[in-house]
């Protein structure tokens, strides 16, 4: 059990659960950006644009626009692997969209809530892989 001793320990706790339910709060504004911009690039791709707002199904189906096999979104589960993987999925889809490498990892990898929405809402148009 934590014991609370101070004031000022109180103090500190009580800022560490405001910053946690700030975080929160942005973690799931841009959940919701992400949400609606994967939305409309599922709908450019011709999958369903609903399968956008469910946390893991989105994953499955970003790994398909990007042109790999849904099989190996399980590549996220393994540490260092996944951060690798995110980037080449990153790339990929760009690339289905017409769009270039540093497009994909600025605006797709580190800002999605930008570059999906620049993808879905933009005039990219979805090409699908060609064997």
């Amino acid at each position: 059990m934590l014991a609370i001793d101070s004031i000022t320990d109180q103090a500190e706790l009580n800022t560490l659960f405001a910053l946690n339910g700030t975080s929160g709060i942005f973690a799931l504004i841009v959940y919701v950006i992400v949400a609606i911009g994967l939305w409309k690039v599922f709908t450019k791709a011709g999958y369903p644009g609903i399968l956008a707002i469910i946390p893991i199904v989105n994953m499955f189906v970003l790994v398909k626009v990007a042109g790999y096999s849904a099989w190996m979104t399980l590549l996220y589960i393994i540490p260092l692997v996944n951060i690798v993987f995110a980037i080449f999925v990153a790339i990929r889809t760009g690339e289905r969209f017409g769009k270039g490498g540093l497009f994909s990892i600025v605006l797709l990898w580190l800002f999605p809530m930008i570059g999906y929405l620049i993808l879905g809402f933009g005039s990219a148009t979805y090409r699908p892989r060609t064997r």
